[in-house]
């Protein structure tokens, strides 16, 4: 059995609730009250979403990392998008943590994508903390929101050790959090508390060398492409001879530009990380998700995490209608190209083809929201191009065409379960009649 030590001052964390449950307007809260700013800055609401698409959608699309000091502990906090179009994002993320705050309105209760990221954080056997959040809601039903997160476990598998969890009752857009629905709190010093005394601190065993598995990648332009994970064992140093091994098992050589940490919202730059931090390497080009980086003397691979495939694709080309150029500044083939292969260096779900006329791109992502996102971020830019309809993506195997299968959850009042399902029926039977015709018109 291996003896195992733990970086007592470090927590990691994962905070994962539905759309708009109020989990970015928490961690803006935790951030002032561990006192990450001065008192007298200004600060944005809304500090962990920094697109301006995220701002105004009041959503969170990229999963963060940032980190607050709670005394002398550090608590790493990874802010997690809510829709599923994102949950690859999700799944990486927690990987990297040891516990995850679960945040659940006390109105609307647990909903399906809810449901999808417990389902994750229990089966990677994490210490989960319920906070029922914003209870002063006039339509708040605090005891039967509860009712429903303790059915949710039982329905997810979960085991004894695992329903018995802590609860909390926050106000997160007044930074205040307590133990009881009664009374009213004053801060969120219980939520900080409960986080260092029930999130376990991440363990390593100290007679393994230097292991960091790639969960994130990111991109600056002053540094080049960023490596984010968790140090699994050991510890780095800027000045060490690093490899990358690959999926094909290879030992990659590498040296670091940077060695950095979260500090805040922002990354500072580090002599050393210790065991059980998340790390950032900079400068590493020829790395992809689920590659472990490691000493060049004791080079020990780590299990690889898997990246979910793409489901739908779309072509992306150059303006050919006889209004082109009057929207965009952007219009070229390469310039456009350039920018899709940039995107895919932070955003690992999406990849891009490019065809054999050079003027068009398929970009292959999880779903059309994501699509969405990608090609309105482009148009603010100042790029200009043309979208195609989005196709589903097909794959054979064993000469059989296979095609990608979602799960549909519906939440809804037990009088409305017929007109529901009625009405899912005739989409099934509309679906179905579109890929006879299509299959038809392949065959002719």
């Amino acid at each position: 059995m291996k003896n195992l030590s733990y970086n007592t001052k470090l927590r990691n964390i994962a905070i994962i609730a539905h759309v708009d449950h109020g989990k970015t307007t928490l961690v803006d809260h935790m951030f002032r009250q561990s006192g990450m700013f001065r008192e007298n800055q200004e600060v944005e609401e809304r500090v962990m979403d920094n697109m301006d698409l995220e701002r105004e959608r009041g959503i969170t699309i990229a999963a963060k990392n940032c980190s607050v000091k709670w005394g002398d502990i550090k608590i790493n906090i990874l802010d997690t998008p809510g829709h599923a179009d994102f949950g690859g994002e999700v799944e990486r993320a927690l990987m990297m943590v040891n516990g995850v705050i679960l945040l659940v309105d006390a109105s609307e209760g647990p909903l399906p994508q809810t449901r999808f990221v417990l389902k994750k954080a229990l089966e990677a056997d994490l210490k989960i903390i319920v906070v029922i959040n914003k209870i002063d809601r006039k339509d708040a039903r605090i005891q039967e929101v509860l009712n429903e997160v303790y059915d949710l476990f039982i329905d997810l598998d979960a085991n004894e050790d695992q329903i018995e969890f802590p609860v909390l009752y926050a106000v997160g857009r007044e930074g205040i959090a307590q133990k009881t629905q009664e009374g009213r709190g004053e801060n969120l010093g219980v939520l900080f508390e409960t986080i260092v005394d029930e999130i376990p601190a991440p363990s390593y065993d100290p007679s393994e060398p230097f292991q960091l598995l790639v969960a994130d990648l990111d991109y600056s332009d002053y540094v080049g492409r960023l490596a984010i994970g968790k140090i699994s064992n050991g510890s780095v140093h800027q000045s060490d001879e690093l490899v990358c091994i690959n999926e094909e098992g290879q030992n990659l050589p590498l040296k670091i530009s940077k060695l950095q940490v979260y500090d805040g919202v922002n990354f500072k730059d580090a002599e050393e990380v210790m065991a059980g931090d998340i790390a950032i390497l900079a400068g590493i080009e020829d790395v992809h998700i689920g590659d472990t980086i490691c000493n060049k003397e004791n080079p020990k691979p780590l299990k690889r995490i898997a990246v979910d495939e793409p489901t739908i694709s779309m072509m992306f080309s150059i303006n050919t209608s006889p209004l082109a150029g009057r929207e965009g500044k952007i219009v070229q083939s390469n310039k456009i190209r350039e920018r899709l292969h940039k995107e895919t260096l932070s955003n690992v779900a999406l990849k891009v083809e490019d065809s054999e006329d050079g003027d068009s791109f398929k970009v292959k992502g999880r779903g059309e929201l994501q699509m969405v996102i990608l090609i309105e971020t482009m148009r603010r830019e100042g790029y200009e191009l043309s979208v195609g309809r989005p196709q589903v993506i097909y794959k054979k195997k064993d000469g059989k065409t296979l095609e990608p299968i979602e799960h549909l959850f519906i939440d809804c009042d037990e009088s409305f379960v017929g007109i529901v399902s009625e009405k899912l029926s005739r989409k099934k039977r509309a679906n179905d009649k579109s890929c006879q015709s299509r299959y038809r018109k392949s065959k002719n």
